[in-house]
């Protein structure tokens, strides 16, 4: 909480909270993105003076600390690794016997057998086993999606000298992440792409913009508020700093930068008339999440009350989305996007970054 008062901080105010919470040259966080990115944009961003991010909650413990090995050998500037901190439910197999025949049509159109799918997630939450893995690297700076880790995994983390932030997507839900230990909260708004990170509560009418979402943490919290959603270039930095943030996380206008690996369908989507239409689905993972409309969210609805609990639906969707590729089409690919492209261009990540906040200077 800024002590009631919201405070337009500008380029020559680079406020020194928010530094020593992020430990870069510039007020801007390169959003985690999973399936889209790799080590390469987090280096290229933190290079250029912004703090680059690495989306763990898809990689194995190995995979993460080659892409921290790569990282470290890259940069010495400080870099962010992200994680999912979702409790793990049980595999309903009645739950996904029900998925399975409202997409029987579409198994039956891409030549897919469901009964060869398996009964395990790739989304995996934070726990000992990663800690150990990246603790010898001294990892400065740690943010999660989904709330926090349990208090004794926190406190782990927290014992390394790391700082901590996590997502809000409510006001509620940031006051609880100030209370439980987080030393910086991310005010996510309903124009950001990818998954909400909501998780005081599962109903979406909960859900706020980014403007409202930010003045109001603003006021009711004492640590650093980055906003997020909808943050394209300068102005709208700018304006979500006016608002009360002290950083911005930006995510969808890297997405056809140079050093992204997002692929030639979604990139194709991002630069169509497609791409102002986004949508909140639950289809691809069972959590909402924002992406271009496509087949898919079109045919089944964007969110379907039968979709299997997070992270588990996509163990129905994938297979979709793999045999719809070989084709050359997007049906089933999660297209994940802000309602903003209006920052997306082809260029390096360092000038986007750079161009994000000299410009709102």
């Amino acid at each position: 909480m800024h002590n009631g008062e919201i405070t337009n901080r500008g380029s020559d105010n680079f406020d020194s909270n928010i530094k020593a919470l992020l430990g870069t040259e510039l007020p801007i966080i390169q959003a985690p993105m999973a399936g889209v990115q790799d080590s390469t944009l987090a280096i290229a961003v933190s290079e250029a003076g912004g703090l680059g991010s690495l989306p763990c909650g898809m990689l194995s413990i190995d995979q993460i600390v080659s892409e921290i090995e790569a990282i470290q050998a890259s940069t010495t500037k400080p870099y962010n690794l992200n994680f999912f901190c979702h409790r793990m439910p049980q595999f309903d197999q009645s739950q996904h016997a029900k998925w399975r025949t409202v997409l029987t049509p579409y198994f039956e159109e891409f030549d897919v057998n469901a009964a060869s799918l398996l009964n395990s997630a790739t989304r995996m939450p934070f726990n000992h086993d990663i800690a150990d893995a990246i603790e010898p690297f001294c990892p400065s700076f740690i943010s999660f999606h989904f709330g926090l880790p349990d208090k004794q995994l926190l406190a782990r983390v927290k014992s390394w000298g790391a700082k901590v932030v996590s997502s809000a997507t409510t006001v509620e839900e940031a006051i609880w992440l100030e209370a439980n230990g987080a030393d910086g909260i991310i005010a996510q708004g309903i124009e950001a792409g990818g998954h909400r990170g909501m998780f005081l509560t599962d109903n979406l009418t909960t859900q706020m913009g980014a403007a409202a979402l930010i003045s109001q943490i603003a006021q009711r919290v004492n640590v650093p508020v980055i906003g997020a959603g909808g943050i394209g270039d300068s102005n709208d930095v700018q304006s979500a700093l006016s608002l009360g943030a002290d950083a911005v996380l930006v995510g969808t206008a890297y997405l056809l930068c140079v050093e992204a690996k997002t692929s030639p369908l979604h990139r194709a989507a991002i630069q169509s008339g497609q791409s102002p239409h986004t949508a909140l689905t639950n289809i691809f993972s069972g959590r909402p999440a924002r992406g271009i409309v496509n087949r898919a969210m079109k045919e089944l609805g964007c969110i379907h009350p039968l979709v299997p609990t997070f992270p588990f639906a996509s163990i129905e969707a994938t297979p979709l989305r793999s045999q719809a590729e070989l084709q050359g089409r997007d049906d089933f690919t999660p297209l994940w996007c802000g309602q903003n492209t209006s920052g997306c261009k082809a260029i390096s990540a360092g000038e986007l970054t750079k161009a994000l906040y000299t410009q709102a200077s």
